[in-house]
């Protein structure tokens, strides 16, 4: 169970979660990671399954952007939506990803993936499933964590500070169904993967879209540009 203890947490994000990790489907989701453990590789490992809560408090949270699961590749998983480890190869969803914000911003690619930079910056880069098999897409599905997650949007939708939500893709669409529309901005497009970026995921514009909420909102912009 040692893994799922919220250590290094904003603090906001401790004070509001720490009552999870004693709740009965925690324990179990614990149960089932430990023999997971024992059967295959889990990604990420312990040390950044909560990395998305230790690099953006709740106070903080300008953006949020929605993914599934974890990538299930060695190497590649870093506990934030979409991003992967800078010495592993840019996935094709964030490539697609990429290729949008150069469209919408005029901003040149890095040669890397990794998203710590919008992190730090107010974008919360949540996975409503924060783990993975070893090759197993979707494999801890069902296991608690979406319970979990849940009670991380519930306190994003309910903070008085507005917000600007990319949802991108139906399960992402479906997880913020019930966000408060009058308080915050929900953006809604298909998923930057290869299978559905065609449908509208290119040319959506969300970047320039996401900042020009934040301005109507009274809030900052976020720099979208990412360090080499």
């Amino acid at each position: 169970m040692d893994e799922l203890v919220p250590m290094g947490l904003q603090e906001d994000w401790e004070a509001l979660l720490s009552g999870e990790f004693s709740q009965p489907y925690m324990r179990a989701l614990g149960v089932f990671l430990a023999r997971e453990q024992v059967r295959t590789s889990v990604y990420p490992p312990p040390a950044l399954r909560l990395q998305a809560l230790r690099l953006t408090s709740l106070r903080d949270t300008r953006v949020v952007i929605l993914g599934q699961d974890p990538y299930h590749g060695p190497g590649q998983a870093n506990g934030l939506a979409f991003s992967v480890n800078r010495d592993q190869p840019v996935p094709p969803s964030l490539c697609n990803i990429y290729r949008e914000l150069s469209t919408d911003l005029g901003l040149t690619s890095p040669c890397h993936g990794d998203l710590c930079s919008w992190a730090e910056q107010g974008v919360l880069l949540l996975n409503t499933v924060l783990t993975v098999a070893q090759g197993e897409a979707g494999s801890h599905a069902g296991r608690g964590w979406e319970r979990f997650t849940d009670r991380i949007i519930n306190a994003l939708n309910d903070d008085p500070s507005p917000k600007v939500f990319l949802l991108w893709g139906k399960h992402a669409q479906a997880k913020g169904s019930n966000l408060c529309r009058r308080r915050h901005v929900v953006l809604a497009a298909p998923h930057p993967s290869p299978l559905s970026a065609h449908r509208g995921f290119f040319g959506c514009r969300p970047f320039s879209a996401a900042n020009h909420a934040l301005s109507e909102l009274g809030r900052d912009v976020i720099d979208w540009r990412l360090p080499a």
